[in-house]
């Protein structure tokens, strides 16, 4: 009786196929091995070593370590095997204006008094004129430029415990730890070159995936995971793309990996340029660089000039452009078939979200999962949510454009002039007026990252909550003098970035060639 309710239902999901590899295709593949095929359904990923990968961004945030947490991955062994570093955050260089830098933490600021929020009583004594900044209550920031890393541990107090983290590592080792880790769970992996997709001819849905070698790989879902081509999702179900780029017109990118010529810091940095802007992520090997700008004010040429003229080091690989648009498809599932990473849309890498979004298409995939191939009430909840996730991202990511004060360049006259979507006008006048901050759907990003991008761009809270009034200003200077004093205390006793590496997780030596990366 059930094998007829499933057919009736369009077919049970018992054949999930996953086209193409990178980062998209084998944390996908990693998930479902771990998750779903204990329940008996098979995985198979099918790539072309012929086909290279995208490596936009090696950096990432916070929630990464839950993905991994959940694969039962040691992390010490990961850095290790990704030559990876710690990131407590990103400095953010020449946005707000030309010579000022401020820090975006992963930790919060300071702690809450009497139940009301932090910042709203450091707002009400910079009312007053108090001068201290809000760098000065983040272990996360004290720590970064102290170059000092230390993972939390229950026995640590609270002011490590406040201490949030994620990774640099070097993509392309990623994406083979989890293809080791996916393979070692049951995933077979199938090397050829996608030359037709096979429909069926009543329901439309993917019945098959025929290769350059011959091979036809059957399946009951698909994923798609073929970068920005979305060879299924688009070649074979039409999902149009929702274009964006006229509020993040970036468009371009030049990557460049350089030597490692100091100890790295556990941050990643972000230099506003002429046209867009530059990035620095360091890993224990080497320092990975890009420059990301938009072609109608910035010519590839000038681009490649400004990120090699920009350098700590000398350049170990040669400079590899990239074109992308940004935004999301219509569709992130279509029929029986879902784009995961490019292939469902990108969002430029300023804050370290493309895997984030990725590892947030496997988390609702797996919440989704279909118990049919037609699975109506799931496709249209997966993709809202999607397009929820890819919203909250694309409003915070245009923040940084919108509120620069810079106006010695064309594109910086833009992006500062835009009209900008009415979701983020809202979150601006709240949090400018009085700190005010609401977290809506799951929103990725809270107050401690819009405060950030906020005060670090000269558009800060103006006042505060009148609620924050009730403690006397004696009591919360002192309080927050006491804050001050043992956030510094905390970070001079941790142990340097380095020493934390070559103690726990340092990797094998490496060496380059001049190859494009």
């Amino acid at each position: 009786m059930d094998d007829l309710v499933d057919d009736l239902a369009g077919g049970a999901v018992k054949r999930v196929v996953i086209a193409g590899g990178g980062t998209a295709g084998w944390m996908t593949a990693a998930a479902l091995a771990k998750i779903v095929s204990p329940s008996g359904v098979a995985i198979t990923l099918v790539e072309s070593e012929a086909i290279g990968t995208v490596g936009v961004g090696e950096a990432t945030i916070p929630p990464i370590m839950k993905f991994n947490t959940q694969l039962g991955i040691d992390e010490h062994t990961f850095v290790k095997e990704t030559q990876a570093t710690y990131k407590l955050g990103i400095e953010f260089v020449d946005w707000g204006g030309l010579n000022q830098a401020y820090f975006h933490p992963f930790g919060r600021y300071g702690f809450d008094l009497e139940g009301i929020d932090f910042h709203q009583y450091w707002s009400r004594l910079k009312s007053q004129g108090e001068t201290h900044g809000l760098d000065e209550y983040s272990i996360n920031i004290r720590a970064a430029y102290a170059g000092k890393f230390l993972r939390p541990e229950p026995d640590h107090g609270a002011v490590i415990g406040q201490l949030g983290y994620a990774y640099h590592f070097d993509a392309s080792l990623y994406a083979a730890f989890l293809r080791r880790l996916a393979e070692s769970l049951g995933v077979t992996r199938i090397e050829g070159r996608i030359e037709r997709v096979e429909q069926d001819g009543e329901s439309g849905l993917i019945s098959a995936l025929d290769l350059d070698s011959d091979r036809r790989i059957e399946g009951d879902l698909f994923i798609d995971c073929t970068g920005f081509r979305g060879l299924l999702i688009d070649g074979t179900f039409a999902s149009k793309h929702i274009d964006w780029s006229h509020w993040l017109p970036c468009n371009r990118a030049v990557a460049v990996a350089c030597e490692k010529i100091a100890d790295p810091v556990p941050y990643t940095r972000s230099t506003a340029r002429e046209a867009g802007w530059q990035w620095r992520i360091p890993l224990q090997h080497r320092t990975g660089n890009g420059h990301v700008y938009c072609d109608e004010y910035l010519t590839a040429e000038q681009a490649e000039e400004t990120l090699l003229a920009n350098l700590d080091g000398a350049p170990v690989s040669s400079p590899n452009h990239l074109r992308f648009r940004t935004g999301h498809r219509e569709q992130f599932w279509a029929g029986n078939c879902i784009a995961i990473g490019l292939a469902s849309g990108f969002l430029e890498p300023l804050e370290s979200t493309s895997i984030h979004l990725i590892q947030m298409g496997i988390a609702k995939l797996i919440a989704l999962f279909p118990q049919s191939r037609d699975a109506a009430v799931e496709r249209a909840e997966y993709n809202r949510l999607m397009r929820d996730d890819f919203t909250h991202v694309r409003d915070f990511l245009i923040l940084h454009y919108k509120a620069t004060k810079r106006d010695d360049a064309p594109f910086w006259d833009y992006v500062r002039e835009m009209e900008i979507p009415e979701s983020l006008a809202q979150k601006m006048a709240l949090m400018q007026s009085r700190g005010r901050f609401f977290k809506y759907d799951a929103e990725l990003f809270d107050v401690t990252s819009w405060l950030a991008v906020a005060e670090g761009q000269g558009w800060g809270p103006q006042g505060y909550n009148p609620v924050a009034g009730g403690l006397s200003d004696q009591n919360v200077c002192q309080s927050l003098a006491n804050m001050r004093s043992t956030y510094a205390k905390a970070a001079a006793a941790m142990p340097t970035h380095q020493a934390y590496i070559e103690r726990f997780c340092k990797a094998a030596p490496t060496s380059f060639s001049m190859e494009k990366s």
